[in-house]
């Protein structure tokens, strides 16, 4: 343990955004620690839909999304459901949630969230180069797919911020979208192609890979429980259920678990464990070329390596509340009516909290008053997206690099 109390960084949190900011460290010459009570990129990190795109750039809040709500609520398989005891801790996010969601703040929101996700695939690829898993990233393109034709509108204002900020969009009818992915129901009248992106086809395997790569660099993992961040007088003190370790400068990166250790040290960030679940089809007798958004369910399709996964669904309950997979059954019924020939007789059911703030974008700053304490967590739905510029700029923070970057949006104390 001497060896690892001399280490520069410790982070806590071992899921894709911790693995990241552990490789762009290492890359600056620093020693690193993570810590995390699961393996490395094995939280809500290895559970999502695979999608990396460059051109994401929409948060979940959008003008006028609060006339669908109530209606989703009321309905079984409707993609947002809230514990009825959990609404009164809910609301407070969910009005700050609505309020970011106006046409005044979408366009720096989108700016904020371009600028971490626009070169993505690029770091992605040269961290996972000379690993031998290179093709855990695959060339992509990510359909959002439309019952009814008219919805889908390129002058729809998502649609028309996504292309002034460089997407490559083209619109498909219901024959165009079948040459595509011939396993389509033919429901779905349109759709609009993303063109340019990549998907992940084992996210919990890259996040194995990465972690393994940064093990070769001379980053130390340790399997542990952090229950507290104390400051002391040359750096911090991380009291874990396997010990105590020390670092001059620490990194919150632990999801939606972070503001459990923030909030003793004056924090005050609005952080909600917005739970999502997935269903993998192990032998599903179909495969799609591409990530598939099922726009008026919100759930996200993907073929992997091991099987066809189905992702989404939001639900507040809180961090301790148990799993209520019928959320993930759900998903099973509506992939079935999307893909008629789907096998659906073995299926594997998951759910992860995402660690969700009300703008959609991320706290990656140093915490004002707290020097040498970090932030790179809240990146609710993007985590996977988000994660490689994320290490980035931690990077250059800790080293007092300037990052090429406004980083006033990710701010701490922007609430």
């Amino acid at each position: 343990m001497a060896a690892q109390e001399q280490t520069d960084v410790t982070i806590v949190g071992a899921g894709i955004v911790g693995i990241c900011c552990a490789l762009s460290l290492l890359e600056k010459g620093k020693t690193v620690r993570l810590v995390d009570k699961d393996a490395p990129g094995q939280g809500a990190s290895c559970g999502n839909a695979g999608v990396v795109s460059p051109w994401s750039c929409i948060p979940q809040s959008v003008p006028g999304l609060w006339k669908k709500i109530p209606g989703w609520l009321l309905d079984p398989e409707g993609p947002v459901a809230i514990r009825p005891g959990y609404l009164p801790k809910a609301l407070p996010w969910a009005l700050r949630f609505l309020k970011s969601g106006s046409a005044k703040e979408l366009p720096a929101i989108a700016r904020a969230m371009a600028e971490l996700n626009r070169p993505n695939v690029d770091i992605y690829r040269r961290h996972l180069a000379g690993t031998g898993h290179e093709h855990l990233l695959r060339d992509s393109c990510y359909l959002h797919i439309y019952r009814d034709a008219s919805a889908a509108d390129l002058h729809d204002l998502t649609w028309k911020l996504r292309a002034e900020h460089g997407a490559p969009l083209e619109l498909l009818n219901g024959d165009e979208l079948r040459e595509i992915e011939p396993c389509l129901s033919t429901d779905y009248k349109a759709a609009v192609l993303i063109k340019d992106q990549a998907r992940a086809m084992a996210p919990g395997r890259i996040g194995t890979v990465l972690a393994d790569k940064a093990r070769a660099l001379g980053g130390a993992f340790v399997q542990a429980h952090v229950h507290e961040l104390r400051p002391d007088e040359d750096g911090w003190s991380i009291m874990t259920d396997k010990g105590d370790f020390h670092s001059p400068q620490v990194v919150a990166a632990a999801g939606a678990w972070s503001m459990r250790l923030l909030a003793p040290l004056g924090v005050r960030v609005p952080l909600e464990a917005e739970r999502g679940y997935h269903v993998l089809f192990r032998d599903p007798g179909v495969s799609l070329n591409n990530s598939i958004m099922e726009v008026d369910a919100k759930f996200v399709s993907s073929s992997m390596e091991m099987g066809l996964r189905s992702a989404g669904t939001a639900e507040f309950a809180g961090l301790d509340a148990p799993p209520n997979y019928r959320r993930a059954r759900m998903l099973v019924r509506q992939t079935k009516r999307m893909l008629p020939d789907l096998n659906t007789e073995n299926t594997e059911e998951w759910m992860g909290a995402r660690p969700s703030l009300p703008d959609s974008l991320p706290c990656i700053d140093e915490v004002p008053g707290q020097a040498g304490l970090f932030t790179a967590f809240g990146h609710g739905h993007y985590g996977l997206g988000m994660a490689p510029m994320t290490g980035r700029i931690i990077a250059d923070l800790v080293t007092q690099t300037v990052p090429n970057i406004d980083l006033a949006p990710y701010s701490s104390a922007r609430f």
